[in-house]
């Protein structure tokens, strides 16, 4: 099976690539901040995420770092409740798995954890469709996707997401690596599904921890439910919503 070709870029300086996270990072809280603001209080209703890892080999690398962030975002989920939670991955070939939907956030942090990596190509086309029948089903509040390759027909997959776009499902993309590819397809996305793009930067785990457990809090129940959190991401929300 052919391995991912990493895809060649410019080289930047350190300093340079330092500023380029900072603005992606103000983007995007910029971005989620909008989008909080139009949600509001969700009420009594609880929330529903789903997350979508992809699993193939060549995230390997930084698989580790990974989980740790998106665990963190679990624990999150778990102690600020409101939320159900939903798992799926791809991995290998044709796998791709969901897990239920559960109001205990730490068992898919435990799930996740014992995934372990193995090539493949991405699937990242049965994760859309998926999530379009689970919100048909019962309305998705919003969708993250944690990936660095997209090997497929992008204006199929541009097709897809537009659908979920017009169901009001938002889908967050955050991207490992610089595969520019994968890049214009994941803004895409984002754009039609009126979500937002971040680069996964392994330099700053700590501001895309927080993101990510601002995204959980967005999902459980808008502006009030980011009152409720004390990190550094959701601060940075409820200052863009004054």
């Amino acid at each position: 099976m052919a391995e991912k070709t990493p895809t060649r870029r410019e080289e930047k300086t350190p300093q340079a690539e330092e500023r380029s996270a900072k603005s992606e990072i103000a983007d995007f809280v910029k971005q989620v901040g909008a989008m909080t603001a139009e949600k509001g209080a969700s009420g009594p209703d609880r929330g529903r995420l789903l997350f979508a890892l992809d699993a193939t080999m060549s995230r390997q690398p930084t698989w580790d770092l990974a989980c740790q962030l998106q665990a963190e975002m679990f624990e999150t989920v778990a102690k600020t409740g409101g939320l159900d939670v939903q798992l799926i991955y791809f991995r290998g070939f044709g796998e791709c798995r969901s897990s239920k939907w559960v109001r205990d956030a730490r068992a898919l942090a435990d799930l996740m954890t014992g995934i372990d990596c193995r090539g493949g190509h991405t699937q990242i086309s049965k994760v859309l469709s998926h999530a379009r029948n689970e919100h048909k089903k019962e309305k998705i509040n919003a969708v993250v996707y944690v990936g660095d390759a997209m090997e497929e027909d992008i204006d199929k997959l541009a097709q897809k997401a537009g659908e979920l776009g017009l169901l009001h499902c938002p889908i967050f993309l955050f991207q490992e690596g610089h595969d520019r590819t994968a890049e214009t397809a994941f803004r895409e996305f984002a754009r039609l599904t009126k979500g937002a793009y971040a680069h996964f930067d392994s330099s700053a785990p700590d501001e895309l921890a927080a993101l990510l457990r601002a995204v959980a809090a967005y999902a459980s129940g808008g502006r009030e439910a980011l009152k409720l959190q004390k990190s550094a991401g959701a601060q940075k929300l409820l200052e863009q919503l004054r």
